[in-house]
């Protein structure tokens, strides 16, 4: 039977969430995945639907949430173990008061100094796990995710803010739920370079049930 997967979008459009939805969605097709992609967080209030897929993929920067929607999603992954995994803005800047959400994703957006258009280097942690083998460092040119951050992580690539190491690339576990996430992907453009869609493919099997 095939993996069934649920792609919510919505929120702030700076980051074209239908199109990275959409992206999303065809490489888990690829996959062999049933795919229901969705712009309304109503979906989350169907518990029975959220226990049943193996994956969500929230793609919602910004905007609000209500608590019959936020409580189902968060019981889906902690005690269900529907996995869940995202990217940029779409699932580390979504609900901006919702703590427990921050707490299953292990992080929050804070800041992007300089804006779009910063030049950095993604550089891979741990070349022998699943997530990141083969794939070299890289050089982006995009926005530079400075995040708070849950110490519970597993990081699997880093970029410097000066000194500091900050994750690019983590997975932890929210109860019974696996999570990815990757801060890449303020646009399509950034999503479609081989190394993000790479990074986006492998961290999605590996959360999805």
């Amino acid at each position: 039977m095939a993996k069934q997967a649920l792609i919510v979008w919505g929120g702030w459009n700076g980051h074209q969430p239908e199109e990275v939805a959409d992206i999303c969605g065809s490489v888990l097709r690829e996959e062999g995945f049933q795919v229901e992609i969705s712009d309304t967080l109503d979906s989350f209030r169907d518990a029975e639907r959220l226990a049943s897929v193996d994956l969500i993929v929230p793609v919602w920067t910004m905007g609000t949430i209500e608590n019959d929607q936020i409580s189902t999603l968060l019981t889906a992954v902690k005690e269900g173990g529907t996995g869940i995994a995202g990217c940029h803005g779409g699932m580390g800047d979504s609900f901006r008061n919702e703590v427990e959400y921050h707490y299953m994703v292990g992080g929050q957006w804070v800041a992007h100094p300089g804006n779009d258009g910063v030049t950095y280097t993604v550089r891979i942690k741990d070349r022998e796990h699943p997530l990141t083998q083969d794939i070299e460092d890289f050089i982006v040119v995009s926005e530079k995710y400075y995040m708070h951050i849950d110490p519970a992580i597993k990081v699997h690539a880093v970029t410097d803010f000066g000194d500091v190491e900050m994750p690019v690339v983590w997975t932890k576990m929210y109860g019974a739920g696996k999570v990815y996430y990757n801060s890449l992907g303020h646009n399509t453009n950034i999503l479609r370079m081989p190394q993000t869609l790479e990074f986006m493919r492998r961290g999605m099997l590996w959360a999805a049930r």
